[in-house]
Parts: C-alpha cells; structure tokens; sequence
C-alpha cells in the first residue's frame, strides 16, 4: 500500500463552513463505501456534494514550499 485516502466533509452557508474529518481509509472504494452509508445522517443529509476523498502518498511531503514572511 503507497497510498492512503482521506475523506471529509465541508458544509457551507452564507455565514460559516463547517469542515469535518471522517476518516482515513486504505481504498478509494473504503473511502466511498463509508460516504454512501453516512450520506441519510443527519447533518450529512441533503449536504452530500460536500464529501471530499483526497490519497496521499506515504512517506511523501505534500507541501514543500515554506511560507512567505
């Protein structure tokens, strides 16, 4: 396994965003499955766009630039 999947979920209005971690899963198929089963609950319900899977590779750097001062 070189890979990992993250899955959240960011609910927007006009005044906030709410971002929630879900999870972290060894497959993008784990990751969908966990989304199908959570997208009836409440707070999830009627916000299912807002589900993101982003994979990371292990061991590997995803931000490598520093920050401006």
């Amino acid at each position: 396994m070189n890979s990992i999947y993250v899955l959240q979920h960011l609910r927007e209005d006009d005044l906030s965003e709410d971002v929630k971690f879900i999870g972290v899963f060894s497959s993008k198929e784990k990751a969908e499955l966990a989304i199908k089963e959570l997208s009836s609950q409440p707070g999830f319900r009627g916000y299912e766009s807002g589900f993101s899977v982003d994979e990371y590779t292990i061991d590997e750097f995803e931000w490598r630039e520093g920050f401006g001062v």
